[in-house]
């Protein structure tokens, strides 16, 4: 199975939601996080419960769990690349529909100028 390549979700101003809320984690959060991440690359679209799910409208959870902590990132696929949007913590039992609709937004914005909202270190 070919890999797929994951990419990070930048806003206009060239700041990465997702790096910015991973840097408020707990170290091991950290990991789990990027070892989620990597399977994420390593499977694709075949990656399934219980690290990822599909939510809405083209849009995805990669699920990690530490200490009775629920951590969320959301992503989408658009043409070969998984692009992963945000993360966040998951208080409720469902998926905030307000952040589904801030991963949709960016989804948009991702594909009407994919080079524009790509993180580049």
């Amino acid at each position: 199975m070919p890999r797929t390549e994951v990419v990070l979700y930048a806003e206009d101003d060239g700041t990465c939601p997702l790096l910015d809320w991973m840097d408020d984690l707990p170290q091991k959060a950290q990991d789990k996080c990027i070892v989620r991440i990597e399977r994420l690359g390593e499977m694709g679209h075949e990656l399934r419960r219980p690290e990822s799910d599909f939510l809405r409208d083209g849009i995805y959870e990669l699920r990690v769990a530490l200490q009775g902590v629920q951590y969320r990132m959301l992503y989408f696929f658009s043409e070969n690349q998984a692009v992963i949007s945000h993360g966040f913590i998951k208080k409720e039992k469902e998926v905030p529909p307000k952040q589904i609709d801030v991963a949709i937004e960016r989804k948009d914005r991702f594909e009407s100028n994919p080079l524009k909202h790509t993180y580049i270190e």
